[in-house]
């Protein structure tokens, strides 16, 4: 059995050109595994492999919808296994690169578990999560009684807009809807991996983080979070809260109030901020250099 090779870290760290190198030295192809390079137009705030990096190795996963749309999990999965597929159907490796943790998980075990969530049920929540946390909270607490899983994340909106979707959809309780979960195979069970975790001292990715926000905002991430004001995004859609680009859309509808190496520093306190969620998602998974699965 083929073994697919993951390279992942934190935002800044490196992973474009390691995985190019990778892909060169082991005649591979490459999937992206970053939910922002799904988007079409998102190129420099989302750095996007550039369209010479492209040339040197064939790139999947990138510019696969427009940033109005949503693009799931689910979706991402069905993507990666048909890409997977084709790429081999070649006689290719495969070469799995990103740092988007939701994505990465599916590699790992399951991450969705495949339950129908009607429009009516999703509007419901939507209207919900304009009151805030404590109205979905209050509806869970309708649906599960006085207490709600330690497991779940009380404070995190999106959390608990998921799962009052599921608990709308289901007639099990969340308890017996994570146990029925967890049982499952993951999407990817059938593959091996090889993991490579790249990563550098604090200050050296701080460092690497400003360099690269201050060459994004020189090189059209204004011209860009422009456009995406023009198609006047859903506040919750992914492509309108993507680090960079939500920063750089406020200072823009604010009319520019601050300078714009204030506008670079807010972008890094919160790209720092995504690094730190990205190592969790990393110790979860439970991701090592060189570790084989």
């Amino acid at each position: 059995m083929a073994i697919l090779h993951i390279i992942t870290g934190p935002t800044a760290v490196g992973k474009t050109e390691t995985a190019l190198e990778w892909a060169e030295k082991n005649q591979a192809e490459i999937l992206s595994c970053d939910s922002v390079c799904v988007y079409l137009g998102m190129d420099i705030g989302s750095a996007k492999p550039t369209l010479a990096q492209q040339q040197r190795i064939p790139h999947h996963g990138i510019d696969l919808v427009e940033p109005t749309q949503r693009f799931s999990v689910a979706q991402f999965i069905s993507y990666a296994q048909s890409a997977i597929r084709q790429i081999q159907v070649r006689g290719k490796n495969v070469c799995i690169t990103g740092g988007s943790g939701f994505y990465l998980a599916a590699f790992f075990g399951p991450v969705t578990d495949e339950l129908p969530i009607s429009e009516a049920v999703i509007n419901e929540v939507r209207t919900l999560q304009k009151d805030g946390t404590e109205a979905l909270r209050k509806r869970l607490h309708e649906l599960e009684g006085p207490t709600l899983p330690t497991w779940l994340d009380q404070s995190n909106p999106i959390r608990l807009a998921k799962a009052l979707e599921r608990r709308l959809s289901s007639s099990l309780s969340l308890d017996n809807l994570r146990e029925e979960f967890l049982s499952k195979k993951g999407p990817f069970s059938n593959y091996k991996f090889s993991c490579e975790l790249i990563e550098r001292p604090d200050d050296e990715l701080k460092s690497r983080i400003k360099i690269r926000t201050d060459e994004m905002l020189r090189s059209g991430l204004i011209a860009e979070a422009e456009a995406l004001l023009k198609l006047n995004l859903d506040p919750e859609l992914p492509s309108a809260r993507a680090v960079g680009y939500r920063e750089t859309m406020d200072w823009l509808k604010s009319g520019r109030e601050t300078p714009q190496e204030a506008l670079s520093e807010h972008i890094c306190l919160n790209t720092w901020a995504l690094v730190k969620k990205q190592r969790k998602w990393f110790r979860r998974l439970g991701i090592t250099t060189g570790q084989v699965e």
